[in-house]
């Protein structure tokens, strides 16, 4: 799979510099989803530029999304005519924008997205993620039809996960990328 046909899918407030997204951004020249507005993030407008990224890519697509992006991808991937244009996703933490904690921050974003994905994706979920319970995260994994990895007491996986350049994530999503070419 050529590097430009991965794209990375951060979060609310974007992934900083030491996020293991920025990293594989950095080294392997992945493609950034870049958003209008990363602090006041509008459901549409997000959906509407991941719409644009993919039906511009020059072949199929693996989604790496992180927190918010794993929403953004259930809830595009359920009203795209072009989720069949993504070969696979690797989706990392997903923040439960239900919660009323979280709502009341970002606005819009409820419901969550639950048919099933259209792509196989694998959901990495930790036990200790102050945005998301390990229940709703197991719930949203069966919901999406992915296969569930428990990433055990690893916070929001992100930078103070202390992860660096995350080499399992990367391991998993080669195996999704597989033989897309």
């Amino acid at each position: 799979m050529k590097y430009s046909n991965i794209l990375l899918l951060p979060g609310w407030q974007n992934s900083g510099p030491d996020h293991w997204q920025s990293l594989w951004e950095a080294q392997h020249g992945y493609h950034r989803v870049e958003q209008h507005d990363w602090m006041r993030p509008l459901r549409g407008d997000w959906s509407a530029r991941l719409e644009e990224t993919v039906v511009d890519a020059d072949g199929p697509v693996v989604l790496v999304a992180h927190s918010l992006g794993c929403i953004l991808t259930a809830w595009w991937a359920a009203h795209s005519a072009n989720a069949h244009r993504v070969a696979g996703a690797l989706l990392v933490a997903p923040g439960d924008v239900e919660r009323p904690d979280i709502a009341a921050m970002i606005h819009g974003w409820a419901p969550i997205a639950r048919q099933p994905l259209p792509f196989p994706a694998v959901l990495v979920g930790s036990r200790t993620d102050p945005y998301c319970s390990f229940e709703q995260v197991q719930a949203l994994g069966q919901a999406w039809g992915a296969r569930f990895v428990d990433y055990g007491e690893r916070g929001h996986i992100n930078a103070e996960s202390g992860l660096g350049d995350w080499d399992e994530g990367h391991a998993w999503l080669h195996e999704l990328a597989g033989d897309v070419a």
